[in-house]
């Protein structure tokens, strides 16, 4: 799901409709203020696409990065089920 580009990591995330994808994000938002990380993202209607680097090592992804990516995709499994 989770692919590395211009040192990033990148993922789409689709829903069935606006609501479901604002209610991951708003999950998503929760989850990476609890670890003080947190993502570059853009979401139209169903659709919610993320992007993850630490910003405060010159923008490359890092454990931190790997970690926050996990959790999301854990999120996003209970909207697929």
């Amino acid at each position: 799901m989770w692919t590395k580009e211009d040192n990033k990591l990148k993922a789409t995330f689709r829903f069935v409709d606006f609501a479901q994808a604002f209610a991951f994000m708003t999950e998503v938002a929760f989850e990476a203020e609890k670890r003080n990380h947190h993502p570059d993202w853009r979401n139209v209607w169903n659709t919610v696409e993320i992007s993850l680097s630490t910003h405060d090592v010159g923008h490359v992804v890092t454990e931190k990065d790997e970690a926050l990516a996990q959790a999301i995709t854990r999120i996003y499994e209970r909207y697929r089920s």
